[in-house]
This record gives C-alpha cells, sequence and structure tokens, in this order.
C-alpha cells in the first residue's frame, strides 16, 4: 500500500480525538492481531503510551492532520467572541460538552473549555466538569503550542487571554 492511498505519513502528527497529539511512528500490521488489517502505529506526544488505529477506522475515531495556522487564527478569534448561553443544570452541560469533546474538532472542544471556564468563575466545577475542563485545555493548548511553534505556557497564555477577552463582553 502506497502512503498516498493510506493518507497519512511515518512522522507526520496527527490528532487523536479527545487524547492529543501524536506522531505516527509505523504503518502496518499488528503483532497481536495477525494478518489482514494494517494500522497506525502512533505514539502520544503527551505521554509516549503507544496505540494502534485500523486504518479503516480513522474516520469513525476521527484521527485527523493539526490544524493549519489559519485555522488557528480562526480559532483564536472563535475563542475571543461571546459565549452563547449554556445549560444551567450540569448533567446536560456535562452531556453536551461530552459530546463536543468527542468530535475532535478544536473549535467543539474550545466551546467546552470556554463554556467550563465561564460556569468555574461563578461557581466550583464538579470533579468530572474539572477533568473535562483539564483535558480541553490540555487539548487546544497542546495542538496551538506545535503548530505556532511556541513553548506550551506560551500557548496557555495566548488561550486564557482569548477566553478572558470573551468573557468581559
Amino acid at each position: 500500500m502506497s502512503s498516498v492511498k493510506l493518507g497519512f505519513k511515518i512522522g507526520e502528527k496527527l490528532v487523536y480525538p479527545n487524547h492529543g497529539v501524536t506522531v505516527v511512528e509505523h504503518i502496518g500490521e499488528s503483532p497481536i492481531m495477525g494478518a489482514g488489517d494494517s494500522y497506525y502505529h502512533l505514539r502520544l506526544l503527551a505521554n509516549n503510551s503507544r496505540l494502534m488505529v485500523p486504518i479503516r477506522n480513522t474516520d469513525r475515531v476521527g484521527l485527523r492532520r493539526l490544524y493549519q495556522q489559519k485555522e488557528i487564527k480562526g480559532l483564536i478569534s472563535l475563542l475571543e467572541q461571546k459565549q452563547q448561553k449554556a445549560h444551567t443544570d450540569w448533567k446536560g452541560r456535562y452531556r453536551d460538552n461530552l459530546e463536543k469533546m468527542k468530535t475532535g474538532r478544536l473549535e467543539d472542544v474550545a466551546d467546552v473549555l470556554k463554556n467550563l471556564t465561564e460556569v468555574a468563575k461563578k461557581k466550583s466545577l464538579s470533579f468530572r466538569e474539572k477533568k473535562m475542563y483539564d483535558r480541553a485545555k490540555y487539548l487546544i493548548v497542546s495542538e496551538v503550542a506545535i503548530v505556532k511553534g511556541i513553548p506550551e505556557p506560551e500557548a496557555e497564555k495566548l488561550i486564557e487571554k482569548s477566553i478572558d477577552k470573551a468573557l468581559s463582553h
């Protein structure tokens, strides 16, 4: 199989939704599953853990390329916009946010981060929402840092500044 047909190449950085940025280390069969399917062998940059995604399932799991500079600019301006009202009931809000986190789209993750930041300014987040907030922040900060070629703390300041701008409207 050619790498053009597969879509992703060895050494390419990809985003695995709800987990973060990975790098393709190998493309081939699974040593565990035996012959038949081809897999992307990925390594998560956050903790060096390894995972395999069957090539035929890449769309289903939402594996995607990193955003480009212009998409990051759009994301930052989206973060700066005033937030629409979210659920007042935490269960409904959690369910909506969970669905957005699963898409792997940075715009959806940004929505979750902004929503939970706004809630946190009014009252403390539940344990599950705090975990989701941390995950959303990590996913955005790590991708923005890699795409912009800046250190994560700098990316984090940029994200926080954008959200503060939106919440002060």
